[in-house]
């Protein structure tokens, strides 16, 4: 009789697991905590709840490393990506969704499917026997949180991470703000507008980073340290780095015109992205934030253009674990102390929406693998999900292992014509050697 394959979790990587498995035959429960409790960033009680941006970054599958992670994703049959790519939204070259009818249909789907139960309990120990997979990401409960260190011997690692303030569209003033992405990319005109944009003069920039500074912040707990991700850094943190930091980061200026006054260039900009399909919503790109929420309504709406902004949502911070996987875990993503029990998704240590949910798929596979009897063997390191599974369970160095997004440096490097220099023609050799040994991996299994 076939075995079940219970997984904690039902966020990105929670449904890819079950989706996989599923899909491969093996009946599966997701345990999901949501809606019966509730979390800091969560809204509802649906799968795959997307809590930070709205983007799944880049898509471009011949240049950029997420990109070609969302092409392996959908040679699997990565139900993220069939969600997303029906709910995408206009961002230039990045992989945008309109987020809540995203998460709507990965829930959907998943309850269609007939192999699939979700039950929402919590799991507040470390199972001791069957077939599981913790999917429960940079939010794990409490309990299990605390049984998850226990095992490990030591406390689990952590830093802390924020999301973004959204703005409610009709609250813009368009006679400052202008759409425009940057340097036009996107192969629609609706694509090439896909970003709101606010021009800043210098004193407006010096002034703006003044209040930031000064700003009223959520403290820590004594005790406590405060290692931040560099991909999703609060804005403040980057400014306490250097006044021009910003203006060198989310708030460049380059790339962009301003048509209310095209004739001089803005010192600085600060970029808003849609967030949903009917374009009510948007988000504010790079801009997670620690500051309290009366300081941030004060400070953001010092930008050009937000002066009387309405916020759907203000930004936050909250802490996000996640486990030393090249220490704890296995090739094929085991537990070493308890093999019956598989990590996924961003808990393992990697970074973004699109890694957690490729961990997800990893783990499905692996795990129904094992359930039905069959080998399956680790993903080549020339691929995208090679690359990312290689550096958490063995590649990076456990004393100094922090979360990660997968690039081009976690791949074997290529030779080119060009060397170093030509880094289009580089960038392409490694994603035409990940597609091919990507497919034959598939197609071995």
């Amino acid at each position: 009789m076939t075995k079940t394959l219970h997984i904690i979790g039902g966020g990105m990587a929670g449904a890819e697991a079950a989706w996989q498995a599923a899909n491969l035959g093996v009946p599966v429960v997701i345990h999901e905590m949501r809606p019966n409790v509730k979390t800091f960033a969560h809204r509802t009680g649906n799968i795959a709840e997307m809590v930070c941006s709205n983007s799944f970054r880049s898509d471009d599958d011949e240049a950029n490393a997420v990109g070609l992670l969302h092409w392996e994703m959908r040679q699997a049959g990565s139900i993220v990506m069939q969600s997303a790519d029906k709910h995408k939204l206009p961002a230039g070259s990045a992989l945008a969704v309109d987020r809540d009818p995203f998460s709507e249909t990965v829930t959907d789907m998943i309850a269609g499917h007939p192999l699939i139960t979700v039950e929402n309990n919590e799991i507040n120990s470390l199972p001791d026997e069957g077939h599981w997979i913790i999917a429960t990401g940079p939010l794990t409960s409490e309990g299990l949180g605390a049984a998850i260190a226990a095992e490990a011997g030591a406390e689990s690692l952590a830093f802390f991470d924020a999301i973004a303030p959204i703005v409610y569209f009709d609250s813009i003033n368009m006679d400052v703000a202008w759409m425009q992405s940057r340097y036009d990319k996107g192969e629609s005109e609706e694509e090439q507008k896909a970003y709101l944009n606010c021009p800043m003069t210098k004193d407006q920039y010096e002034a703006f980073i003044d209040a930031l500074l000064a700003a009223d912040k959520t403290e820590f707990h004594e005790g406590e340290t405060t290692p931040y991700f560099d991909g999703c850094l609060p804005i403040e943190v980057m400014a306490e780095r250097g006044r021009e930091t910003l203006r060198f980061g989310p708030m460049k200026p380059v790339g962009l015109t301003n048509p209310h006054d095209p004739e001089n260039k803005a010192y600085a900009v600060v970029q808003l992205r849609r967030d949903n399909a009917l374009g009510t919503l948007y988000n504010i790109v790079g801009f997670q934030t620690k500051m309290k929420y009366g300081a941030q309504t004060e400070v953001f709406r010092m930008i050009p253009a937000l002066e009387k902004a309405n916020f759907a949502r203000l930004g936050g911070i909250h802490r996000n674990t996640f486990i030393n996987s090249p220490t704890l875990l296995d090739d094929q993503m085991r537990l070493k102390s308890k093999p019956h029990i598989r990590f996924a998704g961003q808990i393992t240590g990697v970074e973004g929406y699109v890694e957690s949910a490729a961990m997800g798929i990893l783990a499905g596979r692996f795990a129904a693998a094992e359930i039905l009897g069959n080998t399956i063997e680790t993903p080549p390191l020339d691929t995208a999900m090679g690359a990312l599974i290689n550096h958490i369970t063995g590649g990076a160095d456990a004393k100094t292992f922090q979360p990660m997004n997968v690039n081009f440096g976690l791949f074997q490097p290529i030779d080119v014509k060009g060397g170093r220099r030509n880094r289009k023609m580089r960038y392409k050799a490694y994603t035409d050697r990940a597609k091919a040994a990507w497919l034959g991996w598939l197609n071995a299994e």
